[in-house]
């Protein structure tokens, strides 16, 4: 916790809004995404996915993995406490949605599914784009998969295994993503694995989205490697996300921007 409030106020001395950002593309996504303060209709079906969630007390048995699909946790836990505690912000929810809606990608990789929270928001951002979302634990991804059905989100495949070995099943040959939302494994070591794992996946328009950067100092690592990777141009930090965009026309720049 001291290490996440440390990093938060760095973050705050060294933040900008719109007003100091000198990209048209950057510029652009700020004020025409991130800070656009419409009511849209659809934010009700978000508030209605995590409200039948909220109000879920039956339990299941949540398992977690370790490296090479080894099981090292597992425990009951109501569904109501997984959409509190595990699941996206009703704030940080509207923001993928829009991020979804902005870009409309039409392939997205999602790593880890949880009860479906972040899911929902890209996939009603853009009913038109394909989702696949990686999801560990059988149980978890059950539940996610009955609430995609439950609200008529059949833009979603899900798919339940060790986030790795998911990955390598991928012909990256054939596969490239427009989105990707990184949220599986809060560690350095899983964040680069995949980072490199996907990297040729990645084109020109691609955004990637990094979950919980200033999670620890292993996560702030694992930041600061994806930023100085040659293929990674522009990047953007709004202290628990983490953009990452392989722009070629642009000049490699990061920016640490206020939401």
């Amino acid at each position: 916790m001291f290490h996440q409030i440390k990093s938060y106020a760095k973050f705050l001395w060294n933040s900008k809004n719109e007003y100091s950002v000198h990209s048209p593309f950057v510029f652009d996504l700020l004020t025409k995404c991130f800070y656009d303060r419409k009511n849209f209709d659809d934010y009700g079906k978000l508030s209605a996915f995590r409200k039948s969630l909220s109000e879920d007390k039956s339990t299941i048995e949540v398992t977690d993995f370790g490296a090479g699909s080894k099981v090292f946790k597992s425990n009951t836990r109501r569904i109501a406490d997984i959409a509190k505690n595990a699941g996206i912000s009703p704030t940080r929810a509207m923001l993928l949605y829009r991020i979804s809606k902005y870009f409309k990608p039409e392939n997205t990789l999602e790593i880890g599914t949880s009860v479906g929270l972040a899911t929902a928001a890209l996939s009603i951002g853009n009913p038109s784009g394909k989702i696949i979302t990686f999801e560990g634990c059988p149980q978890t991804a059950s539940t996610a998969r009955k609430q995609f059905e439950k609200y008529n989100l059949d833009n979603i495949e899900g798919r339940v295994g060790e986030f790795s070995e998911l990955l390598t099943s991928f012909d990256f040959g054939r596969s490239t993503f427009d989105l990707i939302y990184f949220d599986g494994n809060h560690q350095k070591e899983a964040t680069l694995k995949y980072f490199d794992l996907l990297l040729s996946t990645a084109t020109n328009d691609s955004v990637w989205i990094f979950d919980d950067i200033h999670w620890s100092a292993g996560m702030e690592e694992a930041w600061e490697t994806i930023k100085q990777n040659p293929k990674v141009t522009v990047t953007i930090d709004t202290f628990q996300w983490g953009f990452v965009f392989f722009r070629k026309e642009q000049p490699k720049e990061h920016f640490v921007i206020r939401v």
